[in-house]
């Protein structure tokens, strides 16, 4: 879809290795290595796959945590043209073998600690699928020992344009999850907005403090385009991200909301020193606008806020560190403007597209967006119509451009005959007192079809916000239709592996709920 940039990111990754070849390319707690050495170790995992029958075409589920292995291991199959299937840690192991049987895997490469489980479940899939190990096992193949027993060659990227270069799966938040092919064309047209368009400081040193099987995977790309450095940390810690972006000359990462709350949160209890830290770009799910604030003004205008899903990834819109006008809580709600090469129309439920201020599902189209779902054609014939895809998610632009989103679609709640979206609920609930988070999803209801469902996080459990108040807000701002019938205080939200409330929890949560008074 769009143009054909005659690319891929196996090429991208040779000539940053051979231009950059004396700076330091990967960095990690424990050590790092220079784009000359980052050639060379991606040379001997290509090499090592090799060795187990994975070469162009091949297919590679990778389930590993930010270890420089991961990254390189990655970096290798772009080059040899083998698809890369991410897969989450945190995975069910339902889910993981109906991936694994899915996207037809022939080598699944995991940490050591994952290897009993991950073998015990492929032997039962009817399919042969080797397990290869990030270190030595009692189980699997040692990929590290393989590619150590290789000499270091020049790299020879195989990808052509057209290959596919990453079948990631959607969240499953509603049925089995869809595989969404990217080529290594939508592939690195991504990568080339973001490097071209985002703000990246320079140097442009990138730390990963969230999976790179995720969104974070894409970071390493700006990085090597701009002879940056691309950093591993195993996990969020505000107070070591802080350590460690000081001791280490860091100037940007990626973040999703809940991790900037925790940096917030530290930050009132002690003084925090970001240090070289310029931008801090966030996304993935929802912001609440309050804790945004308080967020700009502890830090300063560090943050940049990204919009993309699994089809067409993280470059449909962005706001950037200037728009994030503390007065202008409109647009601090907003994910900003389209990126250059970006077409987005709004479309009402017929078709036709809606006027500027009004509702309408986002569609887009680009040489970003992905070929389709892995062997669903009628569902990409859905998703894909007359070069447009369907997002699912709800929108409206204001008079100056900025795209709002308002809701997906299939959270959409009717409720009465009205239609309401539960994120702009959950925005004017998270303004009143004593709310730290929450969640709103429609439950079936005899009389109102759906009722407005409320799952309430307090500040201090012991002392919940009044209900009355939360009711009497939401119908100031919202109207009375979104006014919760139900709402339940909880300790904590359930939440994706990808750091989104998961609503299809909510949904099927079926605890003693209040009813509130409408």
């Amino acid at each position: 879809m769009g143009i054909d940039l005659g690319g891929s990111l196996g090429s991208l990754i040779a000539r940053a290795c051979q231009r950059w070849h004396p700076r330091i390319a990967l960095e990690w707690p424990e050590g790092a290595l220079t784009y000359a050495e980052l050639g060379d170790r991606i040379s001997q995992f290509v090499a090592a796959f090799g060795s187990l029958g994975l070469a162009r075409g091949g297919a590679l589920a990778i389930m590993a945590p930010n270890l420089p292995e991961t990254a390189i291991a990655n970096a290798a199959a772009m080059v040899a043209a083998i698809r890369v299937t991410p897969v989450s840690l945190f995975m069910s192991d339902e889910d993981l073998a109906y991936i694994l049987s899915d996207a037809e895997i022939d080598v699944v490469l995991v940490a050591q600690e994952q290897a009993e489980r991950v073998e015990l479940l492929v032997t039962n899939l009817g399919r042969s699928i080797q397990v290869a190990t990030l270190g030595a096992a009692e189980r699997g193949i040692d990929l590290v020992a393989r590619a150590d027993s290789f000499a270091p060659s020049p790299l020879e990227p195989v990808a052509q344009c057209g290959d596919i270069a990453v079948i990631g799966y959607t969240g499953g938040t509603t049925g089995r999850p869809k595989g969404v092919v990217h080529t290594h064309n939508s592939a690195l047209a991504t990568v080339l907005m973001a490097a071209s368009e985002w703000e990246w400081p320079s140097p442009t040193n990138v730390v990963a403090v969230t999976p790179v099987s995720h969104a974070a995977g894409i970071l390493c790309y700006p990085a090597w385009l701009k002879g940056g450095t691309f950093h591993l940390l195993p996990s969020f810690d505000p107070a070591g991200l802080a350590d460690y972006a000081c001791k280490h000359n860091v100037t940007a990462t990626f973040l999703v909301p809940t991790m900037i709350y925790r940096l917030i949160d530290l930050a009132k209890e002690t003084a925090l020193d970001l240090g070289p830290l310029e931008t801090i770009i966030y996304g993935g799910a929802p912001i609440a606008i309050p804790r945004l604030v308080e967020a700009i003004e502890l830090f300063g205008p560090l943050f940049m806020q990204l919009y993309g899903q699994t089809e067409a990834p993280t470059c449909i819109a962005y706001l950037a560190r200037g728009q994030h006008v503390l007065d202008r809580p409109d647009r601090l709600g907003s994910c900003g403007v389209p990126l250059a090469s970006v077409d987005i129309q709004l479309i009402d439920a017929n078709g036709a597209p809606v006027a500027t201020g009004e509702c309408g599902e986002i569609c887009v189209r680009g040489a970003f967006v992905m070929q389709g779902y892995w062997r669903r054609e009628s569902d990409t014939a859905e998703a894909i119509r007359d070069g447009w895809l369907r997002t699912g998610d709800v929108g409206r632009f204001d008079d100056d451009g900025y795209l709002s989103i308002v809701d997906r679609t299939k959270d959409m709640i009717i409720t009465g005959g009205f239609n309401v979206y539960p994120n702009e609920i959950e925005q004017v609930i998270a303004d009143v007192p004593g709310v730290l988070a929450c969640g709103v999803v429609g439950s079936d209801d005899p009389y109102w079809g759906e009722a407005v469902t409320a799952f309430v996080v307090s500040t201090d459990p012991a002392n919940p916000p009044d209900r009355a108040q939360i009711t009497r807000v939401v119908r100031e701002r919202r109207g009375v239709a979104a006014v919760p019938k139900r709402i339940e205080f909880i300790d904590a939200l359930p939440m994706t592996p990808i750091g989104k409330i998961d609503k299809k929890v909510l949904r099927l949560w079926r605890p003693e709920a209040v009813e509130s008074h409408s």
